[in-house]
């Protein structure tokens, strides 16, 4: 008969089993921001293949979404492709829904930053009331996994609006906001290894901080090398990839990491770091 307690306060090894979501690893990281940087260009792609109609792309991606959520909430573990697929189409989703704010109902990036900062915050904030734990190695129950999902899409379109706010109304340049976000990505790391930020804490922060940085990755790469012949020079340039070339390397990298990080994952004992 299983120990009452032990289900209550479950072990490292037991939580594993029981999550709905992959172990915190360097493929973790790795693979997120893939999933970013693809949010960015492949909601523009897929924009423009239904004929730049924000409205239709947001209808199409949201109901995929919604059969991916549906396929993710049914399995009863962690599942790569599942889990990782739904990770992809809240990126887009989060993108669309960024992007119609500011398009189709003129709201400004600065104040799209702020109010999925405040649902953000308040999406935590209920979460933490609700379970006492912000813990993703918690998630093993519906409602759980629900709060979790509910965050991710709004980091995700936080992450939109702020690195679009920063690189494009702040003139700062898709360069230098990849270099931006990703310093302070390596400063949360840095404040959690060597100072011991704790570790739930340390983890939502870079997990917000890399949806822009995945979001400046891709326009770095995809838009084109001068957006307007009156464009600063030293801003608002992108390599010229394109949308399509930008997705097709980024969907391919995702499969790639996916495939080596479930080979490592079931060859290698999982540790788990949480101080809640």
């Amino acid at each position: 008969m299983t120990n009452h307690t032990s289900m209550l306060h479950p072990s490292p090894q037991l939580r594993v089993m029981l999550s709905k979501v992959p172990a915190i690893t360097l493929y973790f990281w790795i693979i997120k921001v893939l999933c970013t940087t693809v949010g960015e260009t492949f909601a523009d792609y897929i924009n423009t293949k239904l004929g730049d109609n924000l409205n239709t792309t947001t209808v199409v991606m949201g109901s995929i979404l919604i059969v991916s959520l549906i396929a993710q909430f049914k399995t009863p573990e962690y599942v790569p492709a599942v889990y990782w697929v739904t990770v992809v189409l809240l990126s887009v989703v989060g993108t669309l829904i960024t992007d119609n704010m500011v398009e189709h109902f003129n709201v400004s990036l600065t104040t799209s930053t702020i109010v999925f900062t405040i649902l953000m915050l308040a999406s935590f904030a209920i979460w933490y009331a609700s379970e006492k734990t912000l813990s993703i190695h918690s998630i093993h129950t519906a409602r759980r996994e629900a709060f979790y999902w509910t965050a991710i899409l709004f980091t995700f379109a936080l992450g939109t609006a702020a690195g679009d706010l920063i690189a494009e109304k702040y003139n700062l340049g898709y360069g230098k906001s990849v270099a931006l976000f990703a310093g302070l990505v390596a400063l949360v790391a840095l404040a959690h290894w060597k100072f011991k930020l704790n570790a739930i804490l340390w983890f939502w922060a870079a997990y917000v901080l890399t949806r822009p940085l995945g979001a400046s990755i891709g326009d770095l790469l995809s838009q084109p090398r001068q957006i307007a012949a009156d464009a600063d020079p030293g801003t608002g340039k992108g390599f010229g990839l394109g949308t399509t070339t930008t997705s097709i390397i980024f969907l391919a990298a995702i499969l790639a990491v996916v495939v080596l990080m479930t080979i490592q994952q079931r060859r290698e004992p999982v540790l788990i770091e949480d101080s809640e």
